[in-house]
């Protein structure tokens, strides 16, 4: 996990003790993560990040990150799967989940919301569109019991 200074933490901050927000970032394209790692970064989000949807879950139960990034073809379980896991515990009833996907048809949308998912994303996105949303959807969550 990178800090907003660019070094690596413990992957065992417990969310009460978090003075930054922390996104997990789960996409087996690891140009697309480490792109979003960086530009998370710099807007002083730190990040967590999984390239598979068993480790995206296993992070997500370990660090209750304030929001998730799921992307939806990933290999072990996809991004439909962890993300109903994640919506069957109460602990995350409330966290934002958005899915990232090449998945663009409107049944497929469907599935990602259906699944739990808050927010639907086709790539390619626009980075720095992707990077305001997160932002904005921390803001709004701020306070909030996750």
């Amino acid at each position: 996990m990178l800090d907003g200074a660019g070094l690596d933490r413990t992957d065992h901050v417990q969310p009460e003790r978090r003075e930054r927000d922390l996104v997990l970032v789960a996409d087996d394209d690891r140009d697309i993560v480490r792109f979003l790692e960086v530009n998370l970064v710099i807007e002083g989000i730190d990040v967590v990040t999984a390239h598979d949807g068993r480790d995206a879950l296993a992070k997500a139960m370990n660090l209750r990150p304030d929001l998730i990034l799921l992307d939806v073809m990933m290999p072990g379980m996809d991004g439909y799967e962890v993300c109903a896991e994640l919506r069957a515990d109460p602990r995350f009833a409330r966290t934002p989940v958005i899915m990232l996907t090449a998945k663009s048809l409107q049944n497929d949308r469907a599935i990602g919301i259906n699944a739990g998912a808050d927010d639907y994303v086709t790539k390619p996105f626009e980075p720095l569109e992707l990077v305001a949303r997160v932002a904005a959807t921390l803001r709004r969550n701020a306070g909030r019991d996750g």
